[in-house]
């Protein structure tokens, strides 16, 4: 488990020289591009995060070995592009945590090194340093692709980095209040516009991602462990349903309801 530095660059290595022979022989591998990988990257990912989320170390180590290969094999496309290699990509990224450590690393001559109270100052250090190495918006670092529980909450995140937030929590609980009001009045009109309705929506999501950070809850993952104990709770109504040979069509909302309260006190969870 505990290798050494030697041992770890020898794994690195092996799997450049694998990523080679499969580039040069294989011929599902041969014809890969950037863009044929992309979906399986992001695939690949998804799959690292189930396996973060349920503690499965041992799943997170397979998941990390896929994600590290498709890194490789991006950079061995980008070399034979003559664009970039394995070490330009690996040496850019330690230029660039260098450089957006100064706390750490000094950025002069004179060896000075900023002081920092808080992981938070931190924070708000780096956007500032991503600021002057000419990205244009705080935002600009946000995938437009990413879901958007996680774009919310990145967002956000984001914009304190520059006090761009609520001072107390009791202001964004008054938010919260205020879009759901906002969506309840627009839902009961006589004709509600859908649009209108989506947009009043959204923006009570928004504003409860945005409590959740002065929480210090990570919204996507609560919610995916309401979906975890839905199913599980669901998935119980359905056994306990063929067991006594019904049709859940045919059960009454109370009957289901009533297996469902049983299996909360049964499951949990």
């Amino acid at each position: 488990m505990d290798h050494t530095t030697e041992e770890r660059l020898q794994a690195f290595s092996r799997l450049l020289g694998i990523m080679d022979d499969l580039r040069a022989k294989c011929p599902w591998d041969m014809k890969q591009t950037m863009q044929t990988l992309r979906n399986l990257t992001i695939e690949e990912t998804y799959e690292l995060a189930d396996a973060i989320t349920e503690d499965d170390l041992k799943g997170v180590k397979e998941e990390l070995g896929d994600i590290m290969l498709h890194m490789i094999f991006y950079s061995k496309i980008g070399e034979e592009k003559g664009a970039f290699d394995i070490a330009d990509v690996l040496n850019d990224q330690c230029e660039k945590l260098i450089r957006r450590h100064p706390h750490i690393y000094p950025q002069h001559e004179n060896g000075d090194l900023l002081q920092v109270k808080d992981d938070e100052e931190v924070k708000k250090n780096w956007e500032q340093i991503k600021l002057k190495e000419g990205k244009k918006s705080v935002l600009q670092g946000v995938p437009q692709s990413l879901p958007a529980l996680i774009k919310a909450y990145r967002i956000q995140e984001k914009a304190a980095q520059v006090k761009f937030e609520w001072e107390h929590t009791w202001q964004v609980w008054k938010k919260v209040d205020e879009e759901i009001h906002e969506l309840r009045t627009e839902a009961e009109r006589q004709q509600p516009h859908q649009k209108k309705k989506e947009d009043e929506f959204g923006d009570v999501l928004f504003a409860l991602v945005n409590l959740s950070r002065y929480m210090q809850v990570d919204p996507e993952r609560a919610l995916e462990r309401t979906n975890k104990k839905f199913i599980s709770r669901f998935q119980y109504i359905e056994e306990k349903a063929k067991e006594a040979g019904r049709n859940l069509k045919e059960m009454t909302l109370a009957e289901m309801d009533d297996l469902w309260n049983e299996a909360k006190e049964k499951l949990k969870i």
